[in-house]
């Protein structure tokens, strides 16, 4: 089993907190799918006879790709690896590119599955964001999505914005709802330095929110959600029943994906590859980089994805890959954790109780000491 990832890192405008490799070079683009297929064909061998079973398309603004696009892309990917067992295809848009004709394309391309870059259901919010679309325009696209067939869409939402509390961020979870979505990314703003945020904080025009206001209202989502039905499987993911994101949990689990495009990541379960972030670069034929994880980068590997997740990992699991002299120093690192109620143990597994896994990089951490 594996995925194959397509970073389209092409953008309209740029959003105040990205921090993402992207530009805004769009006469570059068709040059780039262009490449994008060549490194499909020179790569096919990298998940070796394994069978894809997710089809991601990321950016940056991957609906800025036309349908001609697309279908190159998708034809590609078909014509090099086994895709007969393909379960999910995503494809990230922003509110205002989901035409109905638009909409109506991928579905005939067999694209399945949509994930809306929303981020917030407030005017003002979006226009401090720098968000290209308005709070009704990002309903009207989902109702449209809807429309079309659309039947696995999720939302990305942000929280931790300055100046927009806990009120702000109630009413977008009640839109989130009323939607019907079957899936919800809340995202913590970071602040980093090379964004218009980031300048903004320099010079003092705004404040990056307290460690305890992005606590509480991580618990907010988590607690409004939780008490809807919905799954809080992983620390900004939640579901409604069965409907987790298929490939996005590749990454948490271990399962090869290859990674296509300017600044794309790729992953083998023994080594990590990445693109270089430039698209002049990429166009030239820069080869990615590579990093073989050596014993104690694949034991840390194991650990920072799978304590993302409400599911924990397997002790069993561990110490089959690792061996049982690293499960006893695990748990004697592991014990502060425990004793404040940072991790748990149910059976054989290990898991951050949802409502603290925007800690986990601290319980992390503390387990890495090995």
């Amino acid at each position: 089993m594996a995925g194959v990832y397509f970073h389209i890192p092409f953008c309209k405008k740029i959003c105040s907190y990205c921090d993402f490799y992207r530009t805004v070079q769009l006469n570059e683009l068709p040059k780039v799918v262009d490449a994008m297929c060549d490194e499909v064909i020179r790569r096919a061998d990298y998940l070796a006879d394994k069978q894809v079973r997710t089809i991601y398309f990321g950016g940056g603004t991957p609906s800025l790709l036309t349908h001609r696009q697309l279908e190159q892309l998708l034809a590609v990917v078909r014509a090099n690896f086994d895709c007969s067992m393909v379960e999910e295809c995503t494809l990230e848009a922003n509110p205002d590119d989901l035409t109905a004709e638009y909409l109506a394309g991928l579905r005939r391309l067999g694209i399945n599955r949509l994930s809306i870059g929303v981020q917030s259901f407030d005017d003002d919010c979006l226009r401090l964001m720098n968000r290209r679309h308005t709070a009704e325009e990002a309903v009207s696209a989902v109702k449209r999505a809807q429309c079309a067939g659309f039947e696995n869409i999720t939302i990305d939402l942000i929280f931790g914005v300055p100046g927009f509390g806990a009120a702000v961020l109630n009413r977008s979870i009640d839109v989130a709802l009323a939607l019907g979505v079957q899936h919800i990314s809340a995202y913590l703003l970071t602040i980093e330095e090379r964004t218009r945020f980031g300048r903004m904080v320099e010079k003092g025009e705004l404040q990056e929110v307290s460690d305890e206001v992005a606590e509480s209202e991580y618990l907010l989502i988590h607690n409004r959600l939780a008490d809807a039905g919905w799954e809080h499987y992983e620390v900004s993911n939640y579901a409604l029943p069965n409907c987790r994101a298929r490939h996005n949990s590749h990454y948490w689990d271990g399962t090869p994906y290859l990674g296509i495009g300017p600044a794309a990541h790729s992953y083998n379960g023994t080594a990590r590859q990445w693109n270089v972030a430039s698209v002049a670069h990429y166009l030239q034929g820069a080869p990615p980089e590579c990093e073989t994880l050596g014993e104690m980068e694949l034991v840390e590997e194991f650990l920072m994805t799978r304590l993302r997740t409400a599911d924990g990992f397997s002790v069993q699991e561990f110490a089959r890959r690792f061996g049982d002299r690293r499960v006893k120093t695990l748990r004697c690192a592991a014990m502060g954790c425990f004793d404040e109620g940072l991790l748990c143990e149910m059976g054989d597994r290990w898991y951050i109780p949802p409502e603290k896994l925007l800690l986990s990089d601290r319980v992390i951490g503390s387990l890495f000491d090995l």
